[in-house]
């Protein structure tokens, strides 16, 4: 056992969040911790941290437990460089060798006590050897890359990173630092979807435990085996994934019923029993039914889910067939190229998913196609009867100056009376005096559903959504999914929640952040997994090539012209030229062999930064040696070929 709850309540003044929840947690458990915004979750882990004390019931965490809190607000230490936080997850074995150094420089001094010093240096490198001395610096830097920090932002000092970066390289110290169980709270909040995909292949096989709080399904269903759900200031335990969840959920709720149903049955039974037979012949029975019904455990009804909003959409004006053209289209701003030859057609009823990593021109690229920024290059065209209303991912069409009903009627039509305002409003869950709150003073997550009331009440034909997700719980999401299934316009949407994409895309237009983009006739798991195989093909090729260009031997040269073997040694001038040319020789050669050692370079750079790599200190431990090799090799060979250089230059 790590820790363990019993029968907790919590509140704040007069809300109660927590009823009398238990929960534990054991080694090695991959846990999600599921749940609508407000029930508890957070609070549950300030409960487990610490942070809070429970009002009753009992928060026992095991002896000498360490801890691992992913904080939405993540600070480092003055004038520390990123790759220096990421390394400070390593205090005592950077300890530890900083002795080791001091006692370096004894050595080499002779001390009187020289004998004291070697042994204390030996006891010092064993321990450093036995917690992984010698390969945290290339785990480090393994897992810096595989959360989106290249090589070439190590040095940028932790002052000037943005929020979502800051948040980054908090995580990275953290899985860094192993704890006994981590505690993350919504981790993949500011990544993209590459080193999402890198962190959720980190844990699969991470040993020790975590708990995940997340509104990201899809991450959910990869990297959690048990899913505990907070209700009704409860925590209910369910095995498997969060899909399994969602079955085995439904199949509790209907037994639930079932059981309910079965025994207020036989209560009203037993009680019409007791009302006839108390004052008569069979009053004994009737007495004893009465103290079994008394001490019968009631079984609860099955509560009906809170309400997540419905978000169902207005009938629609019927656009023509090809809704959206665009043909060799590229994108970004003068000078300033972000993505190219983008070709696809979008026909009406159907939804484009556009994914890539943050940079990538995802946002410019709609607005270039809603016509706010004009395209550097090919066409964009809008088919006919259409029209376009568009969902921004930083909610910038609300007026924050108006009340909510204030700003739904700026979309109404004059006709449209305050009462059927307040009716709209409330399927979004804007109910009594909600409508007369100003903008201002509305959290993300109510501005979020403001202004998707805002499109829906619109009657729009083409919705353009920029991470319509990112302020909704998971029962809001599918909610909005359900409405978004049943739309009859047509959708273009960026997101990151892979989940939705796979219920709502039917095409995926994929930017890779280095000028390319991807279309895809599909949802995003049978995109993910067309280019998994396109990329197991390619490296399959890639091998066979290589095994067929080592089977070939190798052109012979004569040893002393450096010609074919066999072709005669004919007179090439006088010695100035010979030397010339072997020269040119030499300079190719090294030129070849730099190219293969920069590749070489370029590849074990890559492995280092896999999950696998980062998990496997042995595997790390030799990658890293490998690249220490090749990197020390490649200096030389610069030196060799700048020497040459330099000779045939003043000859």
């Amino acid at each position: 056992m790590l820790f363990r709850l019993t029968d907790v309540h919590k509140s704040y003044a007069a809300q109660e969040v927590l009823r009398g929840a238990s929960l534990q947690v054991n080694p090695g458990e991959h846990v999600g911790l599921v749940g609508r915004n407000g029930a508890g979750k957070t609070t549950l882990f300030r409960l487990v941290n610490g942070e809070e004390s429970a009002d009753r019931g009992d928060v026992v965490r095991a002896r000498g437990l360490r801890l691992g809190l992913l904080e939405q607000h993540v600070d480092f230490e003055p004038g520390t460089t990123v790759h220096e936080a990421a390394l400070a997850a390593f205090g005592e074995l950077q300890a530890i060798e900083h002795e080791m150094h001091q006692l370096e420089h004894r050595m080499a001094e002779a001390p009187d006590d020289l004998d004291a010093v070697l042994e204390r240096y030996s006891e010092l490198q064993h321990e450093f050897e036995r917690q992984g001395g010698f390969e945290y610096a290339a785990r480090a830097e393994a897992i810096l890359q595989g959360l989106g920090f290249e090589r070439d932002a190590w040095a940028t000092p932790t002052e000037i990173l943005s929020g979502g970066q800051k948040n980054r390289l908090g995580l990275a110290r953290l899985l860094l630092a192993e704890p006994d169980v981590l505690l993350l709270d919504e981790p993949t909040n500011h990544l993209d979807v590459s080193a999402v995909e890198w962190l959720e292949e980190f844990l699969s096989s991470y040993k020790s435990a975590y708990v995940i709080i997340s509104h990201d399904r899809y991450f959910l269903d990869r990297a959690c085996t048990r899913i505990v759900e907070i209700e009704n200031g409860r925590a209910v335990s369910y095995n498997g994934n969060y899909s399994d969840f969602l079955v085995e959920r439904e199949e509790r709720r209907e037994a639930q019923m079932r059981a309910y149903e079965n025994q207020r049955q036989l209560i009203a039974k037993t009680e019409e029993f007791i009302r006839r037979n108390l004052a008569g012949q069979k009053t004994k029975q009737a007495k004893s039914r009465r103290k079994m019904l008394e001490k019968l455990e009631r079984v609860d009804a099955v509560r009906p889910d809170q309400s997540s909003g419905n978000f169902q959409l207005q009938k629609v004006e019927r656009a023509g067939t090809h809704v959206l053209t665009v043909k060799d289209a590229a994108i970004g701003y003068p000078g300033y190229l972000l993505a190219g030859d983008i070709t696809f057609i979008l026909r009406r009823g159907e939804a484009l998913g556009i994914i890539g990593p943050n940079g990538s021109g995802k946002t410019t690229f709609l607005k270039s196609v809603l016509g706010k920024l004009p395209q550097l290059a090919g066409e964009i065209r809008w088919g006919a009867n259409v029209s376009v209303g568009y969902y921004a991912q930083q909610l910038d069409d609300l007026d924050e100056r108006n009340e909510v009903i204030m700003e739904l009627r700026r979309v109404a039509p004059s006709t449209a009376t305050a009462g059927e305002l307040r009716g709209f409003l409330a399927r979004f869950l804007f109910t009594g005096d909600d409508v007369y709150k100003h903008v201002a003073d509305l959290s993300g997550g109510e501005k979020g559903r403001l202004a998707l009331a805002k499109l829906i009440y619109s009657r729009v034909n083409v919705l353009v959504l920029d991470e319509p997700t990112n302020h909704l719980d998971i029962p809001s999401r599918e909610s909005l999914e359900e409405a978004l299934d049943a739309y009859d316009g047509t959708i273009i949407t960026i997101s990151h929640d892979r989940y939705f994409l796979d219920r709502v895309a039917t095409q995926i237009l994929a930017l890779d952040g280095e000028g390319r983009a991807e279309h895809y006739e599909g949802d995003y798991t049978e995109y993910h997994d067309w280019k998994a195989a396109r990329r197991a093909a390619e490296l399959s090729a890639k091998s066979e090539r290589e095994k067929l260009a080592a089977s070939k031997p190798a052109p012979r040269e004569d040893l002393k012209g450096g010609r074919d073997a066999g072709a005669g040694a004919k007179a090439q001038g006088g010695k100035d030229s010979k030397r010339k040319k072997g020269r040119a020789r030499d300079a190719r050669a090294v030129e070849e062999e730099i190219a293969v050692a920069e590749k070489r370079l370029a590849a074990l750079g890559g492995e280092m930064s896999t999950p696998g790599a980062a998990r496997d200190a042995g595997r790390l431990a030799r990658l890293n040696e490998e690249y220490t090799r090749t990197e020390e090799r490649l200096r030389e060979l610069y030196e060799e070929w700048e020497r040459i250089v330099a000779e045939a230059a003043s000859a």
